[in-house]
């Protein structure tokens, strides 16, 4: 039975954790930046909930992710 186990390896090569870390950043802080100027020049009246609640868990999914990359790529394997 221990012949037929096979090693856990990541589905993602880890040469590309950094990569992935700077491209989730950059797209989190895009969206993210979306998210202010939509708060800032929309007036109250005229927001809408349910964009705020979509482009906020958008960018904290895309900034989570990086996180995650960011801390494999540093040899903290969560």
């Amino acid at each position: 039975m221990a012949q037929s186990a096979k090693p856990i390896s990541s589905p993602v090569p880890n040469a590309w954790y950094p990569t992935l870390s700077i491209l989730l950043l950059a797209f989190g802080l895009v969206i993210t930046a979306s998210f202010f100027i939509y708060e800032a020049t929309s007036s109250r009246k005229n927001r809408n909930l349910a964009k705020e609640l979509t482009t906020g868990a958008i960018a904290s999914i895309f900034l989570g992710f990086r996180s995650l990359f960011l801390l494999l790529f540093s040899g903290v394997y969560v």
